[in-house]
């Protein structure tokens, strides 16, 4: 994966995204989107992609996340999906893990409620979006998952909630990247 197929690549990926929040129903929300994610598999993807958007921007997180670099970059000229500004783009090193396809795999959307943990965060998720009560409950084709990944320096709790169909995926997290980022140097 160059760092221009992973560009040529990001209308399609953007229109399949946005397709799938619209099925959960996210899109009437209005949620900031605030860093979209890739996954690579190979050291040297993820260092030709550094490259690459080291030229179109700066970054301004380099983290070990779950034993692992995860950098996070901010664009000089944001992506755009749909009318959203996505300033910030996350490009995680590999680990162990080896992905079917490498290249643009989830968005992340910021539901600003403080939650401090995942109960939290999927009952103010659910307050806005009753909808999403059987994805939530898995009774759907939809996967759910929820974590809380932290940074070696991350001082936020930021729980998140993943949906995932089709290769692709949406979380939903309490806090934007850069509050997050900020909180490293509390």
């Amino acid at each position: 994966m160059t760092y221009q197929e992973l560009i040529n690549s990001w209308s399609a990926f953007s229109q399949r995204i946005q397709a799938f929040t619209q099925e959960l129903g996210l899109d009437s929300l209005y949620l900031e989107c605030d860093h979209s994610a890739l996954r690579v598999n190979s050291v040297e993807a993820a260092d030709e992609l550094r490259h690459g958007f080291s030229s179109v921007g700066k970054i301004i997180s380099d983290n070990m996340i779950n034993g692992r670099p995860i950098l996070i970059i901010e664009l000089n000229t944001p992506l755009m999906m749909g009318t959203s500004a996505i300033e910030c783009v996350e490009l995680p090193y590999p680990s162990d893990k080896v992905y079917p396809v490498e290249g643009w795999e989830h968005i992340e959307l910021v539901l600003d409620c403080n939650a401090k943990d995942c109960d939290t965060l999927t009952q103010a998720l659910l307050e806005h979006a009753p909808q999403l009560a059987p994805v939530l409950a898995g009774t759907t084709d939809i996967k759910v998952k929820m974590s809380s990944p932290k940074g070696d320096k991350e001082r936020l709790a930021n729980p998140t909630i993943a949906f995932k169909k089709n290769g692709i995926c949406v979380k939903v997290h309490a806090h934007g990247i850069k509050a997050v980022i900020a909180s490293e140097a509390e």
